[in-house]
């Protein structure tokens, strides 16, 4: 028996594993060449063919012919490398001294106990490269969007399993708290980490990171899958609100609008995948006065007192505003914390609700592109202007003292 027929090993690991023909030549290669170092001390002088096509493979033996005194009496002489002229001439009565001999390996001499072993290291192999594959293909994979059909279900987790049959866990703790999945279901979620536990690799996906939330605005607006839209920032309540910092390179482009999509139409889809968590999409400014402010819509801002020093802000609004500004749970409030980093603080403004007036109130005197100005720095009404020194307004608008001082006058006549 010159060949171990392999016909059943090629189409059991061919079926079930997502290995290349290359690939599984060489594994069974490694398999047969560790079972000749064992045997012969080396492999240096054998060649191994495989033919998966067939489903068979052949070893050979190449050794040197040597005369016959140096094969009795050197101490150099080498069963394995080297064979004896009159040994040679057996084979073949046209050898000569020197010639390479190639001889087929019979696969019985190393024992059947060895040549039944040889299954188990091959599929050890096979299951070993699987593995790693698995986990590289997974960890270059993170932050991605996958889709997995719900194979069991338990307390904690759930076994997903994707098109190739790979394992991937959906965590308790990642799920959206409204998420109720049953076996077959679709789920899609990002990966969040790929970790090695006892050999094999655990791929844990999430539905509750804000890396999902971000990938799915990829997937439903062009402009940010493209780059002409950045998202600056994520924070998430699962399932109940999100808040996404959005800006734009390119002044043509409406970061808010192109992310809400006409009607919504961008936003619905993913307001859906995330069991209808509301999203607030907000344009992002460096000026943090009018980031904080945008940051708690949809409550209207009257004025805010910024600590730089200790990230702490003071926002005053009229009384109708509070609630709106703290919104259901709290989530909104602090959701605008974690977005600007900024600890807010929110007050009641009762004397502003009474006495103050909004800007757009003296655009018969003041120029709408000053009053812009102004509203681009959070002052939305008149005592929130007049509370702000002449040269802390120059500092932070483009108007002049002179134009600041006019409408400071202007202003401070309404409440004379």
């Amino acid at each position: 028996m010159n060949k171990i027929n392999l016909v059943e090993s090629f189409s059991e690991f061919k079926e079930f594993k997502n290995i290349d023909r290359p690939t599984m030549m060489s594994i069974m290669e490694d398999v047969f060449r560790s079972l000749l170092i064992k045997k012969y001390g080396t492999d240096e002088n054998f060649d191994i063919i495989i033919n998966p096509d067939k489903g068979d493979l052949e070893i050979f033996r190449n050794r040197e012919i040597v005369d016959d005194e140096f094969a009795e009496d050197s101490f150099d002489y080498d069963e394995n490398r080297h064979i004896s002229l009159s040994d040679a001439h057996k084979i073949e009565p046209d050898f000569e001294i020197g010639e390479e001999i190639t001889e087929p390996v019979n696969l019985e001499e190393f024992g059947r106990r060895a040549v039944l072993s040889i299954r188990q290291n091959l599929q050890a192999k096979i299951n070993d490269f699987e593995k790693d594959g698995i986990f590289k293909k997974y960890k270059d994979r993170t932050g991605d969007i996958v889709t997995g059909e719900v194979y069991q279900t338990w307390k904690k987790e759930i076994l997903l399993r994707d098109d190739e049959g790979n394992e991937l866990i959906l965590p308790k703790t990642e799920q959206i708290p409204s998420d109720f999945f049953k076996k077959g279901d679709t789920v899609r979620g990002v990966v969040l980490r790929v970790e090695m536990k006892n050999s094999s690799p655990i791929i844990i996906v999430s539905r509750t990171s804000p890396m999902f939330l971000e990938r799915l605005f990829e997937q439903e607006v062009p402009e940010v899958f493209d780059g002409l839209i950045t998202i600056k920032k994520i924070v998430r309540e699962p399932g109940e609100r999100s808040k996404v910092a959005v800006e734009s390179y390119d002044d043509r482009i409406d970061p808010v609008g192109a992310c809400v999509g006409m009607k919504g139409s961008r936003i619905h889809g993913i307001v859906r995948e995330l069991k209808n968590e509301n999203i607030d999409v907000i344009n992002y400014t460096n000026n943090m006065q009018l980031y904080i402010s945008r940051a708690l819509s949809p409550a209207k801002i009257t004025s805010i007192k910024l600590d730089e020093d200790e990230k702490r802000a003071e926002v005053y609004l009229k009384p109708d505003q509070v609630s709106l500004a703290i919104g259901k749970n709290g989530y909104n409030i602090k959701l605008a914390s974690r977005l600007t980093g900024y600890d807010i603080d929110v007050y009641r403004d009762n004397e502003t609700d009474n006495e103050d007036v909004d800007l757009e109130e003296f655009s018969d005197e003041i120029e709408s592109w000053m009053i812009d100005e102004l509203k681009e720095i959070g002052c939305d009404t008149a005592k929130s202007v007049l509370e702000i020194t002449t040269e802390e307004l120059v500092r932070r608008t483009d108007l002049e003292e002179e134009t600041i001082n006019e409408i400071k006058s202007i202003l401070r006549a309404e409440f004379e």
